[in-house]
């Protein structure tokens, strides 16, 4: 692989440098929030998150509505979600008539009539459940809370191909979703032996196409790379054939290999891992072709085309990011249902019990399964922010942070700005005065860039976190 070539789309120049990479490829948070799950109370009061609710609510913000569906019928070996291994569907009530005890309490404390502009069911398999329990849950929603039917709105829902029969799509679009995102990881058949995840192309291509004759828009699909077995070589077939689905959207993440602290991976032996100079290639290779197949870099692993609402709301400076990943509802409170569920509002973040048994145990007893939490300084607000704005627009600009904030950014960030000067040598960031600029040698990096923000970083803590690329 040469050393350094430059890739570029027409808004979005892109710089591949393999010494800069060796040099701040260490690792560091995703920043799907500030401050990271690793620094919330694992003894916050549940006073304090109906204390922030009700400040929400006082807000008239529009509600996010994320829910936690954690059952599989077939165990992925790379997993590292919290879900549940079944084949038996009956399993599926039970949980979602605690998720709607669940919302009740929570609509009490957000406040009913807020408009859900945005809904979510991730996983696990939210197709797992029968489309009578599906129906139930959100004709359960639709009385706890004001859900919405205009155009404006983003409900989605991860769907595994392997778990649609020919009524599903037309189901899920009938209770009123409008986008959703089809787990792939990859198309080669040594690939999917080795990660027990048979799905062949044919079947994610018939789901695509349905979803498309339905009108399900800003389709995703999800890709990992560093599988075993993986090569350039293979991963690249994969990607044409990809890339001839034309997905709106596509994610493409790394792989990280942790069975000591995700059982499911010792299934996979480490010496069929790609090495990391073959992961890098492959993410080389993959950004390559992506922008000149037309897509867009949207940031850390996202791909999207230019007519997408994440590459428009980007160019418009309102793109956003949070526990679902980027998104264009940045004005959106979070209201999250199901085990180890994260909520969030202006001030404060709050999660659900990890484990399945324990939540079930706090809803039946009528109370919040909340364990963990953080309430937000105004400094946490301020750097989340910044870090909102260099993930998401790939820029700072100092007028605008000061009317936002009433703070000159200068002396608000005199360290940061000061520890920022070997990255403006190394052009991966620039400073023309007016506002710092993420450049094309940057974007790749963004979460080093980040973390020089992140106050909880500045010690150097970063062993719980995974590597930048």
């Amino acid at each position: 692989m040469a050393s350094s070539s430059a890739l570029a789309s027409t808004r979005q120049p892109f710089i591949w440098d393999d010494a800069l990479i060796r040099r701040y490829d260490l690792s560091g948070p995703r920043y799907t929030s500030y401050p990271t799950a690793v620094e919330f109370d694992p003894h916050y009061p549940l006073n304090e998150m109906a204390q922030a609710a009700a400040r929400s609510r006082a807000s008239g913000r529009p509600l996010s509505l994320y829910t936690h569906l954690p059952f599989c019928a077939h165990l992925c070996y790379y997993c590292a979600c919290n879900k549940v291994i079944t084949r038996k569907r009956d399993k599926a009530m039970p949980y979602v008539e605690r998720l709607l005890k669940e919302a009740a309490m929570q609509a009490r404390l957000f406040g009913a009539d807020r408009p859900v502009r945005q809904l979510h069911w991730g996983g696990g398999t939210p197709t797992f459940l029968p489309q009578e329990v599906m129906a139930h849950l959100m004709a359960g929603y639709g009385e706890l809370f004001n859900l919405q039917r205009d155009e404006e709105r983003d409900y989605s829902v991860e769907i595994d191909p392997r778990e649609v029969d020919q009524d599903t799509l037309p189901a899920l679009w009938d209770l009123g979703f409008n986008r959703i995102s089809l787990g792939v990881q990859d198309l080669n058949p040594g690939v999917q032996k080795a990660v027990n995840r048979i799905q062949p192309r044919e079947m994610t291509e018939a789901v695509l196409s349905e979803a498309r004759r339905l009108g399900f828009r800003s389709i995703n699909l999800d890709l990992i790379y560093g599988l075993p077995h993986q090569t350039p070589e293979s991963f690249a077939e994969t990607l044409e054939a990809v890339i001839e689905m034309a997905p709106d959207r596509l994610s493409v993440f790394s792989y990280a290999h942790l069975p000591d602290r995700f059982y499911p991976q010792t299934r996979i032996l480490a010496d069929t891992l790609p090495t990391p100079q073959q992961k890098l290639t492959i993410l080389h290779n993959t950004i390559n072709r992506l922008l000149e197949a037309g897509y867009e870099y949207i940031g850390m692993d996202h791909f999207a085309r230019p007519d997408d609402s994440l590459a428009v709301a980007q160019r418009a400076g309102r793109l956003h990011r949070n526990f679902q990943g980027y998104t264009t509802h940045s004005d959106c409170d979070l209201v999250s249902l199901g085990v180890s569920a994260i909520g969030q509002t202006d001030d404060a973040y709050f999660q659900n019990n990890h484990d399945l048994p324990a939540w079930e145990a706090a809803i039946d007893a009528g109370q919040l399964a909340i364990t963990k939490g953080v309430n937000l300084t105004r400094d946490d607000r301020i750097r989340r922010w910044v870090i909102g704005q260099l993930i998401c627009q790939f820029r700072l600009d100092r007028q605008q942070f000061a009317d936002q904030w009433g703070e000159n950014p200068d002396r608000y960030f005199a360290d940061e700005l000061r520890r920022l000067q070997p990255m403006m040598r190394d052009k991966l960031i620039s400073d023309d005065g007016r506002a710092l600029q993420v450049l094309p040698a940057g974007r790749l990096l963004i979460r080093a860039i980040c973390q020089l923000f992140d106050l909880y970083r500045k010690e150097g803590a970063n062993q719980r976190f995974s590597r930048i690329i």
